[in-house]
């Protein structure tokens, strides 16, 4: 995840016209806004000229839901300049349902939450201190970030992004962060501001802000407009409150005692940025996620410019990303992976399919500009990327006059068309999953044809990767990976950059985040090897871990006891804990399979009126074990003669005992121990 210029190497700063007309000027950085933050970044009305993401939706071939009705520019002081969207300044404290009670969003029922640490007691927070929890981020890399910064009665929330599914959570749609502490305490909560518009930052806003009372959301716009497409999906909801900062604005006053300031850096999404929130004892810094442009490990004059006002700020916490501390050096420069994309374009003489991230969002950019620069008509598929490209249109980002419906594909020679894709992970049913098994309906592979990886794989989806690869080489395309050229950087940075932002800015305290444990020690051995004392950096055990900065910011404490952290899982139309007995029986399921045994017992006699029925998925293929199945009817039959002799006997004992004696049998047989189910009917 990464920024791309094919011009300009530096970091996300500079000048550009703002709602122009005409493209992007060459030497354009996605990332840049206008000095002039009178300019208004709204959602127009039919007619009013600009054009909207539906309509751009529409032109490169996607669909969307009905829009809600466009924002006016929010009310603001002469400290700073934000234009809201969707909201209402005068409603933003909606009460809406608590996370203990039922909540429809949408389709969504949210049921009541344990709040998982139920035993622990969490003090007031004294008068006068800081208090600082990672609700998420501190556990796994890309996971449910959120932080809550805290002082006196008032709250400023930063990031609720989400988590996708994984192994350990069959069946779980996705995970979203514990906003239990959030929630009793929602009328302290000033606001909510976002780094960037990735999903592990951006993605459980609708699912939370309700049961948060609403509070209004500060970030750029790109972000801004992400989050109002993932909202339309739920017209239920109220209306958000989002606010856009321009690059330009100074301190935004969001209560009494805090403000937050935002400040550019490099990632791969336009409008990335690091957020400070100010304290009367110092700042808390949060990079979000951040890489650092280069020259051959040299830091662009760009990147120097954008970090020098911490040379005058009081810092007393950073907290920086960690997930690519575990890799020494600096990452390739983006301009570097643009250049050698953009002579691929140039010479392939066949049609080519990029896959990429539709999170690379400012990389996509460039390759759009070279296809347009070699007379290449543009075929976008895969619906994230084109939503993103939507608001790239909208903003005006990049000209896409190129780019056409694959339908309109035929028209144009094979060798003037650029396709970019996702699916470069081998997901099902995309694009690349699709080409490689011969079943798109419009696209056959050919020798001719060269197919670009400008992503790395994702761990965990070796096996698939590796099995899409091996498919798409069947049909004899010519395939280009990051291990063959400079096709694709990643949007962290590694341990040398990390180490020269860490130079960057003086801090009183340092905490480590995204990733793993490991990586947080990681990341605390570099810092130190720096020469910060051990005492001043702070390691989160876990995610919900309490930081307590003292005495005017001079000392800092971790309570013994914790937040609520376990995530909450969304998973069809439920949201709620994660029910570990309906996990834990999945993977048996998924193991083992289900054995499920049914018996008609006669109510007068006690005696069965007919063999038992037995039923089994995913545990053996029963035609080549019936000898098995008979005698499984037999212990069945038996169990239940020998039970019903006592006329006064339980059913619930009575199933209790089959299912024992069913699974130590099978267990004994077949070395395997499904999920064993009896069903009992009398009459």
């Amino acid at each position: 995840m990464n920024n791309t210029d094919n011009h300009n190497t530096g970091g996300h700063h500079g000048e550009f016209q703002a709602k122009s007309s005409n493209p992007r000027p060459t030497n354009f950085r996605p990332n840049d806004r206008p000095h002039n933050s009178q300019k208004t970044y709204v959602y127009r009305k039919e007619g009013s000229g600009s054009t909207s993401i539906d309509q751009a939706l529409e032109k490169i071939g996607a669909t969307t839901a009905p829009a809600s009705s466009s924002g006016t520019p929010a009310q603001g002081g002469n400290q700073f300049h934000a234009k809201k969207l969707n909201g209402n300044s005068g409603n933003r404290r909606r009460q809406g349902g608590r996370f203990n009670d039922r909540v429809k969003i949408n389709n969504h029922e949210r049921v009541p939450s344990s709040g998982r640490n139920r035993n622990d007691v969490i003090p007031p927070l004294a008068y006068g201190d800081i208090r600082v929890i990672p609700i998420g981020g501190v556990e796994k890399i890309g996971a449910i970030n959120m932080t809550v910064v805290e002082f006196k009665d008032q709250i400023v929330v930063i990031d609720a992004g989400f988590q996708f599914s994984d192994d350990d959570t069959p069946g779980v749609d996705f995970l979203i962060p514990n906003t239990k502490y959030l929630e009793e305490r929602k009328h302290m909560i000033k606001a909510l501001v976002i780094t960037h518009g990735h999903l592990d930052h951006i993605g459980s806003i609708s699912f939370v802000m309700e049961a948060l009372g609403n509070p209004p959301i500060y970030t750029r716009e790109f972000g801004a407009m992400l989050i109002k497409k993932r909202h339309e999906e739920y017209p239920h909801l109220p209306p958000l409150d989002v606010r856009i900062v321009e690059r330009d604005d100074t301190s935004i006053t969001v209560s009494e005692d805090l403000k937050v300031k935002f400040f550019g850096l490099t990632h791969s999404i336009p409008d990335s940025t690091g957020v400070i929130v100010e304290t009367p004892y110092g700042d808390i810094v949060s990079t979000g996620d951040v890489r650092v442009e280069n020259d051959d490990g040299i830091a662009t004059d760009e990147e120097v410019a954008q970090y020098e006002f911490f040379k005058n700020r009081n810092v007393l916490l950073m907290t920086l990303d960690s997930t690519g501390i575990d890799k020494p050096g600096w990452t390739i420069s983006e301009k570097v992976v643009a250049d050698t994309v953009d002579k691929i374009i140039r010479d392939t003489k066949g049609r080519l399919l990029i896959a990429t991230f539709a999170s690379q969002v400012e990389r996509i950019i460039e390759f759009l500009n070279s296809a347009r620069r070699y007379g290449r008509i543009v075929v976008i598929e895969g619906r994230a990327m084109k939503t993103n490209l939507a608001i790239v249109k909208h903003l005006n980002l990049t000209n896409l006059d190129h780019v056409v419906d694959i339908l309109d594909a035929h028209k144009y020679p094979s060798n003037k068309i650029m396709m970019l894709v996702t699916g470069g992970q081998g997901e099902q049913y995309s694009i690349l999953d699709r080409v490689s098994k011969g079943t798109h309906k419009y696209l056959k592979l050919e020798p001719s044809d060269t197919i670009v990886f400008s992503s790395s794989v994702i761990p965990g989806n070796e096996k698939t990767v590796d099995e899409l690869k091996d498919a798409l080489y069947r049909k004899d395309p010519k395939i280009i990976t990051y291990y063959d050229s400079d096709v694709h950087a990643s949007g962290h940075g590694k341990r040398g950059e990390l180490e020269w932002v860490h130079k960057q800015i003086k801090y009183k305290y340092f905490m480590p985040v995204h990733g793993n444990y490991a990586r947080l020690m990681m990341h605390r051995d570099m810092v130190m090897n720096l020469g910060v004392p051990k005492d001043r950096i702070i390691i989160p055990e876990n995610n919900g871990t309490i930081i307590e900065f003292r005495e005017q910011g001079t000392k800092y404490v971790v309570l013994p006891v914790s937040a609520p952290h376990e995530p909450i899982s969304v998973e069809g139309t439920r949201i709620g804990d994660i029910q570990e007995v309906v996990i834990r029986d999945r993977n048996l399921l998924l193991e083992s399979g289900v054995f499920n045994v049914f018996a008609v017992i006669d109510e007068r006699t006690g005696k069965l009126k007919k063999s038992p029925d037995i039923f089994s998925r995913g545990f053996v293929y029963i035609r080549e074990n019936q000898e098995l199945f008979h005698k499984v009817r037999g212990l069945v039959k038996k169990v239940i003669e020998d039970r019903t002799v006592d006329p006064k006997y339980s059913i619930d004992e009575l199933k209790e005992e089959l299912v024992e004696k069913v699974e130590r049998f099978l267990l004994q047989k077949t070395g395997k121990k499904p999920i064993v189910m009896a069903a009992i009917v009398t009459f």
